[in-house]
């Protein structure tokens, strides 16, 4: 009897690893999702539990109101203020931690990482305690004579910023920090010594060298920005009502799963469009980089 070739035992051992790694994702990724996207074209329960397996356009036609549709604005309005603001505070912390030196890059990534060794509630308690009426904030402020009475913070809309930004920031300087690490910067040098002034070399060279770590941060920043809605709820003392707000009280006391099953899909579709979107941009500043 002849023994299995080598071909053979690495083709065996490949689908020995593969094959758990398509069970796992048909099990745990596709299988919700094809499920959530049937349910969203069933028909809500009468009795006000469950839903009925009968197809319907109801509950996306639904998502026509003006109030819904005033709900994903304000998401839309929230996500892209906090993409912004962490671009413009996290673009520049990565691109200078890029640079440092490796002691120096170990010092910064500890500083980014050690947020996340506390629990994101707690975290958030803690702007609760810096914001709110009473708080360190208002009294430094107070302390300083800079305001008379306290200030508003708690509550509104710029508690609700600083939230979001305060959670993502981590991400986008990650992203930006690891394209920035992997440059070439003796195209720089050559840009340099070819004439280019020094804000001329960051726009021809550096920043389209950098430009998928950017895009990257935006996507990890946008498409959590739309549904952080405890962040919404802490902060923004359910003033400030986000899609995944929405979702959740479809869920919980609305008893409406076609219709928070909808919703999601239609989240869902939003993000894979700015994903889409993302990887042709990147693969046309691969084949730019090329040429």
């Amino acid at each position: 009897m002849s023994k299995p070739s080598v071909g053979t035992k690495k083709r065996d051992f490949w689908w020995m690893c593969v094959v758990p790694l398509y069970l796992f994702t048909l099990a745990f990724i596709l299988g919700p999702m094809i499920y959530m996207v049937a349910v969203s074209f069933a028909t809500n329960n009468p009795s006000g539990y469950g839903f009925q397996w009968i197809f319907t356009l109801e509950n996306y036609l639904r998502i026509q109101d003006p109030t819904y549709l005033q709900c994903f604005r304000q998401s839309f309005e929230l996500a892209f203020s906090t993409t912004a603001l962490t671009i413009l505070i996290g673009y520049p912390y990565g691109y200078y931690m890029g640079r440092l030196s490796p002691k120096g890059k170990k010092l910064m990534m500890f500083l980014v990482m050690v947020p996340f060794w506390t629990s994101s509630l707690i975290r958030l308690y803690g702007w609760l305690i810096l914001l709110q009426a009473k708080g360190v904030l208002n009294g430094l402020l107070q302390a300083l004579g800079l305001i008379e009475d306290p200030i508003k913070m708690l509550y509104t809309y710029p508690a609700v910023l600083v939230g979001m930004v305060y959670a993502l920031m981590p991400f986008m300087i990650l992203a930006v920090y690891s394209s920035v690490e992997k440059m070439d910067w003796s195209l720089v040098e050559a840009a340099r010594d070819l004439g280019a002034s020094p804000v001329k070399a960051f726009w021809t060279v550096t920043f389209p060298l950098t430009l998928p770590g950017l895009l990257s941060g935006v996507i990890l920043t946008f498409v959590p920005s739309m549904g952080l809605f405890f962040i919404a709820d802490l902060l923004g003392g359910n003033k400030i009502v986000l899609v995944g707000s929405l979702i959740q009280d479809q869920l919980t006391r609305g008893s409406n799963w076609p219709f928070a099953a909808a919703l999601a899909v239609l989240l869902m579709a939003m993000m894979t469009l700015m994903i889409v979107v993302y990887r042709k941009v990147t693969h046309v500043s691969e084949l730019e980089g090329r040429l």
